[in-house]
């Protein structure tokens, strides 16, 4: 049976960052103008800053090309995930398995985009919790 350890989704997590795209300093702020991944044209525009402990998200310029490499790694496991459960489970032709994994790709496209950035910056930046305090 599957457990599920809810500790690891707290406040405070990298996990809780990376799936929720809040800041990865402060866990207060989402870090995206728009949470609506259906909305394809503002899937990656962010805030410049947090707003509550004002970490800017562009550490440096060009700092999220890094995240093209988590985005490859992603689409990678997400392709070959696609093929054992086409081919090897369903045991679909190999060019429906690679019909499938085109679709599921262009299905998770936005997903994975956020996710993989969400991923980069969670890997240079940690949670303090000073910083989730409001100060006033």
């Amino acid at each position: 049976m599957l457990k599920i350890d809810y500790q690891q989704m707290k406040k405070g997590s990298k996990l809780n960052s990376i799936l929720t795209g809040n800041c990865p300093k402060c866990q207060n702020e989402n870090m995206y103008l728009d949470k609506n991944l259906l909305h394809l044209g503002s899937v990656l525009k962010m805030h410049e800053k947090c707003s509550h402990c004002g970490l800017r998200y562009q550490i440096e310029p060009s700092f999220f090309f890094g995240a093209m490499y988590v985005s490859y790694g992603l689409n990678v496991g997400v392709g070959i995930a696609t093929f054992i459960i086409s081919y090897v489970i369903f045991e679909s032709s190999i060019k429906t398995s690679f019909i499938a994994i085109i679709a599921v790709l262009i299905i998770l496209f936005p997903v994975l985009l956020r996710l993989s950035r969400n991923i980069y910056i969670n890997m240079f930046i940690s949670y303090d919790p000073k910083t989730a305090i409001k100060e006033n």
